[in-house]
């Protein structure tokens, strides 16, 4: 049997449109997408909800396709069709067969470039899209993480709902989503990817054929934000839960200190192995979940920790998170972080025999460091992050800025930020 390439393949065409595969000799399907350079955190001011309400009108129709055309053409050969909204790429993809790559590429192609946008669709889909709204509302976890942004990130882009607001989806016409779309919607800010049984050169061909016309637009000018370690809490005596999140100031996803935090991440919550699911629920019982994760965009970045608890056991949960954060910085085994490596090269391993999840790791990998990474590179990195590393990164967390809480869930006397922060600083323990 032929091995996979341990790393993706790059060919940029004459206008500037990257094209991508990770070719996986033994796949029987393939994932193919096209990956926009431009986000939620790109919008102008008066924008914010146009890059996700965008991504749902691209499907709503072509000078050649209906909506339901688009659908049926999908469905009708077993394929299926999707899209997301990030705060720094907008991503249109499909599962298919390979028979039917030309199939896949073609609406592509046409949905980003021959959307025709009918009065109609964008009335119905504004209404869908309030809806949706409604429902992030109504669910604890996703309203949580719009307070984390905004305390976190204040006005900046990056501390906007990525779904914007009722009023804005209201407001936008179909102008507005065409300009949006003219400034981001370029051969240089896109790249298409391809992963699973499909061969590089061909499916490059394949894409210039439909996409070598495409013309340059504006490249993305971000602002770094700053951190301003605030706070959101949101009272929701129905809830039988405190749901909470404690961020932390991290670093761009450019930084060579990633592999020791993502190591750092899985010690600390990334699994039930993890200090902090033995500790505050194994040990303690003061919550059903808890985990911990990196955010890391194209300038800045965060570490958060989330857990759903009581009322009555937050202040508790909290002083036992800083109390293992501090742990941390005074040092871990070594037996503890050879364990996360292998963790860490388990989940790798095992992720790539998954055709959407090795077309999605290559698509992040080219959008934030400019080229496809070795596997075995990556890997390398991991092996070699030490314990001064892990040492080094929670000493880096605790010091880098005061922390971002935010939290939903019955009234509570919750801890200051200030006294989280002197429980990171003065090594406190719960």
């Amino acid at each position: 049997m032929t091995n996979a390439p341990s790393r993706g393949i790059l060919t940029e065409l004459p206008n500037g449109l990257k094209v991508a595969t990770h070719p996986m000799p033994h796949a029987k399907s393939l994932f193919v997408g096209v990956w926009v350079n431009a986000g939620a955190r790109d919008e102008r001011d008066s924008e914010a909800g146009i890059a996700h309400m965008l991504e749902h009108i691209a499907f709503k129709g072509t000078k050649s396709r209906t909506a339901r055309d688009i659908a049926i053409e999908v469905e009708n050969v077993g394929g299926d069709m999707n899209a997301h909204t990030g705060r720094e790429e907008t991503a249109y993809h499909m599962r298919l067969l390979p028979e039917h790559l030309d199939m896949g590429i073609d609406i592509l192609a046409d949905i980003l470039t021959n959307p025709t946008m009918p009065e109609d669709e964008i009335e119905r889909e504004r209404g869908v899209i309030i809806q949706e709204i409604g429902q992030a509302l109504d669910e604890p976890d996703d309203l949580l993480h719009d307070l984390f942004a905004r305390a976190a990130y204040g006005e900046h882009t990056l501390g906007r709902p990525i779904l914007g607001s009722v009023d804005n989806i209201k407001a936008f016409s179909r102008d507005d989503l065409t300009g949006f779309m003219n400034r981001h919607y370029g051969s240089g800010q896109m790249l298409v990817v391809a992963s699973g049984a499909v061969d590089h050169e061909d499916f490059v061909r394949r894409v210039e054929a439909k996409l070598g016309g495409l013309e340059n637009a504006e490249n993305a000018e971000r602002i770094t934000p700053k951190w301003h370690g605030g706070r959101s809490i949101e009272a929701r005596d129905h809830l039988e839960q405190m749901h909470i999140l404690v961020g932390l100031p991290a670093f761009g996803a450019y930084d060579e200190r990633r592999y020791a935090l993502s190591l750092f991440s899985t010690i600390l919550g990334g699994g039930m192995s993890s200090r902090l699911f033995q500790e505050v629920r194994e040990k303690r019982g003061l919550c059903y979940t808890i985990f911990s994760y990196p955010d890391l965009y194209s300038d800045s970045g965060h570490f958060s920790i989330y857990s759903g608890t009581s009322a009555e056991q937050v202040n508790e949960m909290l002083a036992v998170t800083a109390e293992q954060i501090v742990d941390l910085a005074d040092g871990v085994s070594a037996d503890e972080l050879e364990r996360v490596k292998t963790q860490v090269r388990s989940s790798m391993v095992m992720s790539r025999e998954s055709v959407q999840a090795c077309g999605r790791s290559l698509a992040g990998q080219i959008l934030r460091l400019g080229e496809p990474q070795d596997d075995s590179e990556i890997l390398n990195k991991y092996a070699a992050v030490s314990l001064a590393d892990i040492k080094s990164i929670a000493a880096d967390l605790i010091n880098g800025g005061p922390p971002t809480i935010a939290a939903i869930g019955p009234k509570a006397d919750i801890m200051s930020n200030e006294t989280f922060a002197d429980l990171l600083t003065k090594g406190k323990k719960a």
